[in-house]
């Protein structure tokens, strides 16, 4: 209890939002009684929503974004609040008298809710050491008294609500809060019989009461049952049972990812299967040639390629689908830094890696080239698969401009196909796969495939701007392709049946060409309809045409003409001379006798000059 007092205030983020509550204390309402019945006296029953309590005060101090050490703070000033209005306090500053609710004085809910805040803000703080223990080992054993301390909490409360002043709801939901922190206590002393048990007990209650209320109410329960529905299946697997581990993963690929406790575990358990079965993995076969593999990373990865491509097949939305892209592609990643740092080493002989006799590149060189391959294809089929939600959200309209949200255009699918073609250029790169000439060949069909959907793509948004003739020169530029690719099958059918069908891509194009050509015909006759500014041809800088708006390409290149640089000469007025001409004709006056007796003064004129006297 000390230790959770001196760490109540919550951090830094706490202090700001103590002094909001006590600057809204008179206002604030959480010290009245909560939702249930009103005693009016001892025979009354007493109520309190326990699960619909903890939940809203969760959401609404810190839990949204995770943050267990605001919601720890926020328990702390709760108890307080509730302590000083009930004049229920634990003595005064200078000394602490323990006190106890008892089932005498339980006349108020509110009593409750001092036990339950005093639990939740036990399990927030061994939340807050559970995040911390990830760098700091030590702080597990914290973890563990704060989550015994937890369950004691909870156990005070199931007692109380043995009392006849408590009504049947509210006894059932402290049965079921007990069980569920015995069930997260157990689970992290890794006791799996006695967690699953709890848990069990925990969904049971849960369940029945979703069953007796509205839905309106019955939502808050079946959440929390689909919470722990995880942990059950966690912990049937460990005690045993090898079909928990299918039902995990289905429960992982509905709910777009585990959170909370089960999720670093999971993907734990995860790793650690296939570890297993990487122990009999030896040797990997692609493209005709069998290859040994020998790093344990890369053979983890291989091993886990299929039930990941199949996890992205049955993937029920595309947030879910992409999340699984970036870890598919993240693990991709760091077998190919594995397979880099082997190759580190042995450098003498990678720069000499054609063998004489079979002109084949070295096992670990091929290797590489198939995880590049695998890495390549994964992001082809990834920006696929965003362009074909982008496409039917285009055809489809689903959005309007009404919801506030920009509408999908042809010009971010262009971009989309743009990093296909890369990704294409670099698979016929490949070290190993340079003779390989069927290889060459579907790499080849499918660049004319994605280059058709381009072309079409950039036609669609020239004939949003009505820029006609050019549309209709893609337009055939399409069929151009897919004719080429319909031509040049063959033999490579089956490779192509994961790549969009180039016929209705031609039945499309047929169609947006006569429509193009009826677009065009209107427009041309429609009398009302603005003619488009012309181009620039005079070239004219930007600073003699301010009147007159034309279209300048240039303004937006490097070179801008602006204006005319360096400027023309122009005429200006010369600084004036002038000519003094009176000067030749004006007579001095004649200063001879005044030199001759300055000439004359001699030791005398010297002596008066040093005395002031003047002449």
């Amino acid at each position: 209890m000390a230790a959770e007092r001196q760490g109540g205030g919550g951090g830094r983020g706490a202090g700001a939002e103590e002094n909001k509550d006590h600057k809204d204390g008179k206002d604030n309402k959480e010290n009245e009684r909560p939702a249930g019945p009103q005693p009016g006296g001892l025979g009354d029953s007493l109520g309190l929503e326990i699960l619909q309590i903890v939940k809203e005060s969760q959401q609404q101090h810190g839990l949204r974004h995770g943050d267990f050490q605001r919601y720890r703070g926020y328990c702390s000033r709760r108890l307080r609040r509730l302590r000083k209005t009930l004049n229920f306090k634990m003595g005064n500053r200078h000394k602490f008298t323990g006190k106890k609710v008892t089932e005498e004085i339980l006349s108020d809910n509110r009593y409750l809710l001092l036990i339950l805040m005093d639990a939740e803000r036990a399990w927030s703080y061994a939340m807050q050491l559970k995040q911390e223990a990830n760098t700091e080992p030590r702080k597990r054993f914290h973890l563990l008294s704060r989550l015994r301390k937890a369950v004691k909490h909870a156990e005070e409360l199931e007692r109380l609500c043995e009392s006849n002043r408590v009504d049947a709801k509210t006894k059932l939901e402290a049965q079921a809060y007990m069980a569920y922190l015995t069930g997260m206590l157990r689970f992290e002393h890794q006791e799996w019989k006695a967690a699953m048990e709890a848990f069990n007990k925990c969904k049971t209650i849960y369940e029945k009461l979703a069953n007796a209320f509205t839905e309106e109410q019955a939502v808050l329960y079946n959440q929390r049952v689909e919470e722990i529905s995880p942990n059950i299946r966690y912990c049937a697997y460990n005690i045993g049972d090898q079909s928990a581990m299918n039902e995990l993963m289905q429960m992982r690929l509905r709910s777009g990812g585990t959170e909370g406790l089960l999720a670093e575990k999971l993907e734990a358990l995860i790793t650690q299967t296939r570890a297993k079965q990487a122990a009999t993995m030896s040797e990997v076969e692609w493209r005709g040639r069998t290859v040994p593999v020998k790093i344990d990373k890369v053979r983890i990865f291989l091993l886990g390629l299929a039930d990941n491509e199949a996890a992205i097949a049955q993937a029920e939305n595309e947030e879910t689908k992409e999340r699984l892209f970036e870890s598919l592609l993240s693990e991709c990643r760091d077998a190919i830094q594995a397979v880099r740092e082997e190759l580190k080493p042995d450098q003498k002989q990678r720069e000499h890696s054609l063998e004489n006799d079979s002109g084949k590149v070295s096992n670990i060189q091929y290797l590489h080239s198939y995880l590049t391959y695998i890495k390549l294809s994964t992001a082809i089929k990834r920006n696929e698969s965003m362009a074909k939600s982008l496409q039917k959200a285009l055809l489809q309209q689903q959005r309007s401009d009404e919801d506030g949200k920009r509408s999908p255009r042809p010009q971010d699918l262009i971009r989309l196909y743009d990093i296909i073609l890369q990704n294409l250029v670099e698979l016929t790169q490949l070290p190993g796969l340079e003779e390989d000439k069927n290889f060459q060949k579907e790499i080849g069909l499918k660049t004319l495939v994605y280059k058709a959907y381009r072309c079409f793509f950039i036609a669609q948004s020239y004939v949003l701007v009505k820029k006609w003739s050019e549309a209709l020169v893609l337009y055939e530029r399409v069929l151009k392709y897919a004719r080429e690719v319909q031509s040049g099958a063959g033999a490579h059918r089956n490779s192509l049946k994961e790549l969009p069908d180039v016929q209705d891509l031609i039945t499309q194009v047929n169609a947006e060409k006569y429509s193009l050509q009826a677009a065009a015909i209107l427009d041309a006759n429609d009398p009302h309809e603005t003619e488009s500014p012309s181009q620039v041809k005079d070239g004219k800088p930007l600073s003699e045409r301010f009147e007159t708006f034309c279209l300048d390409p240039s303004l937006v290149s490097k070179q801008v003409n602006l204006v005319h640089f360096p400027p023309g000469f122009q005429p200006i007025p010369c600084k004036p001379l002038f000519f003094d001409l009176a000067l030749n004709h004006v007579a001095f006056p004649p200063l001879e006798d005044k030199v001759e007796q300055k000439a004359k003064s001699g030791l005398t004129g010297y002596i008066k000059g040093i005395f002031g006297f003047k002449s």
